[in-house]
């Protein structure tokens, strides 16, 4: 590992949150124009850096590329210094490893940069090797392109696959980004998150608040539009349990949110959780959950009142 190296990795595992961009720009999933509004996210923005939390993680198919735009915009309107991480969407038709530089040559035109700071594969491709994604991964950082590199959606062993393939270039493998909640702790029981641990990656955790259902927003008779309605109704009842603990430990803990708790166990649990934040409120909101912790006995109790959410 050089010296460049290194210094990447200290400064991404350095961080204890960071702000995810999903929502930017996004109308399937998120509704983007109907509730909120180019100029919300921007004081999202805004706040959550000058919070000190400094890394914003995008992907091209955000909005079809409009969360890298934005954040772009955004960027070239403070003088702060933004940690940028975006990703790959794994097409069948961009098989080779080239496609990977392509495809980021792309990102950093809508971002106004020359560089990202982490580059990462969306997901396993399920027709295209990881060897030949990783290996334009390899091609990315010795263009200079990327500061790091890692992966997204990726088990232990297809990880593992991914680490190969760079040792032999003397690249580390900075992070693994994977869905991780209270509603979901399979890198708990897989075993992901200890292997994480064990090889210096960074557990990244997008969706820490389960999509909205661990903030008390949602109850049963009034569940969230769309997919996520579908996804989670069902568990609705059950959830409104776990939310109510998580209120009482909010209260002892000075006042905090039931989602600020949430946000908490995941920094507690050792990864690094990338919240979603459209407007000014939500991003005060995510940034309540630094500053404290949870004590170990509580973060135990919050293992055995979530554990029949993961089988």
């Amino acid at each position: 590992m050089t010296a460049e190296n290194a210094r990447e990795l200290n400064s991404l595992h350095s961080k204890e949150m960071g702000l995810g961009a999903w929502a930017w720009g996004d109308r399937i999933f998120w509704n983007y124009g109907r509730g909120y509004t180019d100029n919300d996210i921007a004081e999202a923005f805004s706040a959550t850096l000058s919070s000190g939390v400094d890394l914003v993680d995008t992907a091209e198919i955000y909005g079809s590329g409009r969360s890298e735009y934005l954040l772009g915009q955004f960027i070239q309107q403070t003088d702060r210094r933004v940690y940028v991480a975006t990703k790959f969407f794994p097409i069948p038709t961009r098989w080779r490893a080239e496609s990977i530089v392509r495809a980021l040559r792309r990102s950093l035109s809508r971002l106004n940069l020359e560089r990202v700071d982490l580059y990462q594969l969306h997901w396993p491709s399920p027709v295209v090797p990881i060897e030949n994604y990783v290996e334009g991964l390899a091609l990315a950082h010795q263009a200079g392109l990327t500061g790091s590199v890692g992966v997204s959606n990726y088990d232990k062993h297809q990880m593992q696959r991914a680490m190969t393939v760079l040792a032999k270039y003397n690249i580390p493998l900075a992070a693994n980004q994977v869905e991780y909640h209270l509603l979901d702790r399979r890198i708990e029981k897989n075993g992901l998150l200890a292997r994480c641990k064990e090889t210096n990656v960074r557990l990244i955790a997008y969706s820490p608040l389960a999509k909205g259902m661990l903030t008390g927003k949602y109850k049963p008779g009034n569940p969230p539009p769309g997919p996520r309605g579908r996804q989670y109704s069902p568990l609705l009842g059950e959830i409104e349990t776990l939310v109510g603990f998580l209120k009482e430990l909010g209260t002892a803990h000075g006042g905090k949110t039931p989602g600020q708790v949430a946000l908490n166990w995941v920094i507690c649990k050792g990864a690094l959780p990338i919240p979603g934040a459209k407007n000014l409120k939500q991003a005060e909101e995510n940034l309540g959950a630094l500053g404290w912790h949870l004590t170990s006995d509580e973060v135990a109790a919050l293992d055995q009142a979530s554990d029949r959410f993961t089988k």
